[in-house]
C-alpha cells in the first residue's frame, strides 16, 4: 500500500494550536490509548473504535434519532435519550437524522492524504511561526505506521514535527519514528508503578524504558506532568519526577499541567461517570512550590495556565 492511502483513527485535528509544541501548529489528535488515566480531558480518545455522543443540553427531544437507529439502541427514558453502548455501532443514522447537532461521532478513518490536506493548510502559519505539526491522542504509538507515514509526509513538506506521547506503545515503532520527529512532549506521570496502575490503568515500567529510548536519541524533549489531586500532587512525587528527569535529562524542560475539568462534560456525552467531580485544581501555591522544586534541580519549568 501507497504510504499516502495507509489509514488510521483520528477523533479531531485541531488547526492554530499554541499549546501543543512551538509555534502555531496543527494538531492531529490519535483515537484509542492503551491507558485510562481517571482525569483524563478527552475521554473520547480511549476508545479505539469510533463512538456516537450526546449532547443532551442541545437536545430537543424531538426523537427523531429514536426513529432513526436501524438497531434498536436509542430509546426515550425518563430524563430523554437512553443510548444502549453495546448495541450502538456508530453508524451515524442518528447524526443524520438529528436537526440540532445533538449527535455526533466522534472518531473516523483517514489516509495520510486526507490528514495531509489538512494540515497543509497553514504551511504559512508554520514558516511564520516557527510552528508545525504536532501527533497526540490518545495514544500515537497505539497507530505506529499511520503515524509514520504522516510525520514522513510532513517532513518531506518541511514541517516541524512533535510527537505527544505517554510512551505506553511499542518500542520498535517508537523507534522507527525517530528519523522523521524534531521534538517529543513525553508524559511523566508517576514513578511509583502501583500508584500508576491504580490510576492509569497500567503500571510505569514500560513507559520509563521508553522514556529512555528517547533520551538516547538525542531528539529534543519536554516531560509533561500531569499535576492531579490525590494522585502527584505532592512534593514526594513532583520530587521524585525532577530527580528522575534531572539525573537523565540535566537542564531539561519539563511543563506542569494542573488537573482541570474541561472535559467532564464530554463524559456525560459517552455514558460514562466522572470519578473526580470533586477533584479541584492544584492551588497557586502548590503550583510555585513544584515548579521551584523542579527548577532546583536545574531544569527549566513552565506551569500551563
Amino acid at each position: 500500500m501507497s504510504p499516502a492511502k495507509v489509514t488510521g483513527i483520528v477523533f479531531n485535528i485541531q488547526r492554530y494550536s499554541i499549546d501543543d509544541g512551538p509555534g502555531i501548529r496543527t494538531t492531529v489528535f490519535f483515537k484509542g490509548c492503551p491507558l485510562s488515566c481517571i482525569w483524563c480531558s478527552n475521554p473520547e480518545s480511549q476508545n479505539f473504535e469510533p463512538e456516537l455522543m450526546h449532547r443532551d443540553s442541545l437536545c430537543k427531544r424531538c426523537y427523531r434519532c429514536v426513529a432513526a437507529c436501524p438497531l434498536g439502541a436509542i430509546s426515550v427514558g425518563a430524563d430523554g435519550v437512553v443510548i444502549d453502548r453495546e448495541t450502538c455501532d456508530a453508524c451515524g443514522e442518528c447524526v443524520r437524522a438529528c436537526p440540532h447537532d445533538a449527535m455526533r461521532i466522534t472518531g473516523q478513518e483517514m489516509t495520510v492524504d486526507e490528514v495531509f490536506e489538512v494540515v497543509k493548510r497553514d504551511a504559512d502559519y508554520y514558516r511564520d511561526s516557527g510552528g508545525g505539526v504536532t501527533l497526540s491522542g490518545g495514544e500515537v504509538l497505539m497507530q505506529p505506521d499511520f503515524a509514520l507515514a504522516l510525520l514522513k509526509r510532513c517532513k518531506e513538506a518541511g514541517f516541524h514535527t512533535c510527537v505527544d506521547t505517554s510512551g505506553q506503545g511499542s518500542t520498535e515503532g517508537l523507534r522507527r519514528l525517530f528519523p522523521y520527529v524534531d521534538l517529543f512532549y513525553f508524559d511523566i506521570k508517576h514513578l511509583d508503578p502501583r500508584i500508576h496502575r491504580a490510576e492509569t490503568g497500567m503500571a510505569n515500567e514500560h513507559i520509563l524504558r521508553n522514556f529512555a529510548e528517547v533520551v538516547a536519541s538525542g531528539i529534543p524533549l519536554v516531560v509533561r506532568v500531569p499535576v492531579v489531586p490525590g494522585f502527584n500532587d505532592s512534593v514526594d512525587a513532583i520530587s521524585d519526577i525532577a530527580d528522575f528527569v534531572a539525573k537523565r535529562v540535566p537542564g531539561g524542560t519539563v511543563h506542569l499541567l494542573p488537573y482541570h475539568r474541561y472535559g467532564q462534560q464530554k463524559y456525560a456525552m459517552l455514558g460514562l461517570d466522572y470519578e473526580l467531580k470533586d477533584a479541584e485544581t492544584p492551588s497557586p501555591e502548590f503550583l510555585r512550590a513544584a515548579r521551584k522544586i523542579v527548577e532546583s534541580r536545574g531544569l527549566k519549568c513552565e506551569v500551563a495556565v
